[in-house]
């Protein structure tokens, strides 16, 4: 054997030799996260879970644990498609800013000028209008609303006109406070789909999936992607009917983890040769400054809640939460990294995983502190203001009733709804001028008709006046809440 030969192979196996453990190295740094998700599915009994995360413009690490479709014996995988619940929100507005950024669509405009025959109407004054910015940082007054319609249940899902004619209430002035609302991404999809003349969905695949190469990726799923569908499940592991809503633009987008890392990506402006820069990067830094604060350590852009961990770094991100659905997708962007965790079952909260995954990169990561700890708050106690009997309506579409409240001095509040027994409001709090409080109560939720088994208040005190917000929520595996407005008025009040 010629000797250069020789010493050139053996050159080579003391090369592969140095270099295997570096690989093994960056192989296994994320063994213990491994380790982690499959303790977590046993624990939790979740399906599956699908994992991405990159780092300064490259995928360094995507896997799929557990079973896509259980009774079909299919593995999940990076590319298999998971629903991906409110991640549709920053998804929707990246499509809203590219009619932004082409100046189809002004921010600061009352988003009426953008819609139908039906209109956003605020129950506080009548006068006053949201604008699209304001629906897209969820302070436009619009209430707690959420619908699914499974596909064995008789009801159809109604237009987004239906929709927004019956529920389109605001209940705050615009900008008085954040309230996230699904129903105010529901109106910027149909804003979408108005201003560009085509469907809703088939705009984003246009404008915003293909473009980005996004190909695992679309709202709701065409046929031919049904073999990669994450089937969703419930907490006793039984496969859910397919189901839909009626704001597809807060909660129908599915996407895989390797498509959803690289929408990730470019929202850190990473420039991907693949990727048409549908965005610039100036629209990009819009949709994350901070727009609107609110209560919880948190505050919003455009389509993104914005905050800091624990060790002084910027997140950008969005969690999502269905039947059958939790996912979170986090961007980093002084570091470069997004991070990724869905799953297609009742995990719990995707959180610790997607921390677990940044530690990797970032040792010193610490998750926000709401994320590790709740702060007890002080008993209530009603100031002179609150104390008393108030009397009033609540009303929806299709309800009208009367309701007395009366508020002692030890802090118990009693509440009836129309004819129905007089109940205890429990939890409350009274702060910023806001009075809160949960209570039991009967009645239906929107279309879907389901039993309700929780009402929560949110009444604004306007001198002697309450007015607000009363949210009927059905818990469980087919859960839905919808918001009626009330009014009360202090007895003996002038």
């Amino acid at each position: 054997m010629n000797s250069r030969f020789v010493c050139v192979l053996t050159a080579l196996c003391l090369a592969s030799q140095l270099l295997r453990p570096a690989c093994a190295a960056q192989a296994d740094r994320f063994t213990e996260i491994r380790e982690l998700i499959r303790t977590t599915m046993q624990e939790t009994g979740a399906p599956s879970v699908a994992v991405a995360i990159s780092q300064r413009g490259r995928i360094v690490w995507e896997e799929g644990f557990g079973w896509a479709n259980k009774e079909a014996r299919v593995p999940a995988t990076e590319h298999t498609m998971y629903s991906l619940a409110s991640i549709s929100k920053p998804i929707t507005a990246t499509g809203l800013m590219t009619l932004v950024q082409a100046k189809r669509v002004d921010l600061n405009a009352p988003i009426n000028d953008y819609l139908g025959p039906a209109k956003l109407v605020n129950r506080v004054d009548p006068a006053q209008s949201a604008s699209v910015r304001q629906v897209a940082n969820h302070s436009s007054g619009l209430p707690t609303y959420y619908q699914f319609f499974f596909a064995d249940e008789p009801n159809a899902v109604p237009s987004m006109d239906t929709t927004i004619a019956r529920h389109g209430q605001a209940m705050w002035l615009p900008g008085e406070r954040f309230k996230y609302s699904n129903l105010g991404y529901g109106v910027l999809g149909e804003v979408v789909a108005r201003v560009s003349g085509q469907s809703f969905a088939g705009f984003m695949r246009q404008q915003v999936f293909l473009p980005l190469g996004l190909t695992h990726m679309s709202v709701g799923l065409e046929p031919t992607q049904r073999a990669f569908e994450a089937i969703r499940y419930d907490d006793s592991g039984a496969p859910l009917p397919d189901y839909a809503t009626d704001h597809p633009g807060a909660s129908d987008v599915y996407a895989s983890a390797h498509d959803l890392v690289r929408f990730g990506m470019f929202h850190l402006k990473t420039h991907l040769r693949d990727q048409k820069q549908i965005l610039s990067d100036a629209t990009i830094d819009d949709m994350q400054r901070l727009s609107f604060p609110n209560a919880d350590q948190r505050a919003y852009g455009i389509g993104w809640n914005v905050r800091e961990s624990l060790n002084g770094q910027r997140m950008v991100e969005h969690g999502g939460n269905m039947p059958g659905v939790k996912t979170v997708l986090i961007i980093i962007p002084a570091e470069q990294i997004a991070v990724v965790v869905l799953t297609n079952g009742e995990l719990g909260t995707p959180r610790p995983i997607a921390h677990a995954m940044l530690q990797v990169l970032l040792p010193k990561w610490a998750p926000p502190e709401d994320e590790t700890e709740r702060k007890e708050r002080p008993p209530f106690s009603p100031t002179p203001a609150l104390l008393g009997k108030w009397q009033g309506r609540l009303q929806t579409y299709d309800l009208d009733l009367p309701v007395s409240m009366d508020v002692l001095a030890d802090g118990n509040i009693h509440v009836q709804l129309g004819n129905q027994l007089q109940t205890l409001v429990n939890q409350p709090r009274f702060s910023d001028g806001f009075l809160r409080g949960r209570m039991l109560g009967t009645g239906r939720t929107g279309e879907t008709g389901r039993a309700v088994d929780d009402v929560t208040l949110l009444l604004k005190l306007r001198g002697a006046v309450l007015n607000g917000e009363v949210t009927f929520s059905a818990t469980g595996k087919r859960s839905g809440a919808t918001a009626a407005w009330m009014e009360l008025k202090k007895d003996g009040a002038k």
